[in-house]
């Protein structure tokens, strides 16, 4: 593999596609709990609810399906509006909610994303020799760490490490902390730099969805493993 040719550019791409965003209020409803109506209310709404996002994630994963991790969607602004409603409907449902304890910790790998640096990666590599792997999200609340990560089977692999901090039911802050290209015997350090914060606007046990700032979106599964260093 040519990995090291490919690093200042892969690097730089990386970086900036870490950086997620966008942000909703948790609203609190207060009902009597005494009143057996308030419980009939909740347990009604909340049926209701979980029929509609099951509904709305499944439209949603079956518009993704095809879509190369979003390589496809670049060239289908249709399509692309198609699966931004999707997700705003789910966002939505999920406005109440709190993706940021202990579920969110994971090994997350990318299914779709709008992200413009990580689709260039991922569609580019083999002009250096190499293609891309999983591309991962590696998230430990308890420990407040964020990994950013992208393979190139067999031994490559280049990763963002970032500490992270917990601001509001749905938002994540994150500093770059370090940066390294690794191949098979050998390894490249890369000064790290940036920080921002982003925001899991639907999060269950399979799947998470993340808005960000700049009008991008990304849509993650829960991988099968976990990674590791």
């Amino acid at each position: 593999m040519k990995l090291k040719s490919f690093h200042n550019s892969m690097s730089s791409n990386l970086l900036l596609s870490s950086i997620q965003f966008h942000f909703h209020p948790q609203h609190h409803h207060h009902l009597n709990s005494c009143s057996p109506k308030a419980h009939q209310y909740n347990s009604s709404k909340g049926s209701s609810l979980t029929a509609q996002s099951k509904l709305a994630k499944h439209e949603l994963l079956n518009l993704i399906s095809d879509q190369d991790r979003g390589l496809k969607t670049q060239k289908n602004p249709a399509k692309r509006d198609s699966i931004i409603n999707a997700i705003d409907a789910l966002a939505d449902l999920g406005s109440d909610t709190v993706t940021t304890g202990t579920s969110l910790s994971a090994t997350w790998r990318l299914l779709w994303t709008t992200e413009k640096e990580q689709l260039f990666i991922i569609e580019n590599a083999h002009l250096f020799g190499t293609q891309v792997g999983e591309v991962l999200q590696v998230i430990d609340v308890e420990q407040k760490l964020l990994n950013n990560v992208i393979t190139f089977p067999p031994d490559g692999v280049f990763f963002v490490r970032s500490n992270i901090e917990i601001a509001s039911p749905q938002r994540v802050n994150f500093r770059f902390t370090s940066a390294v290209l690794r191949g098979k015997n050998w390894e490249i350090p890369l000064p790290p730099f940036g920080q921002g914060w982003f925001e899991s606007v639907f999060l269950d046990d399979e799947i998470r969805v993340v808005k960000d700032i700049r009008g991008d979106y990304l849509v993650v599964d829960r991988a099968p493993y976990a990674w590791k260093e």
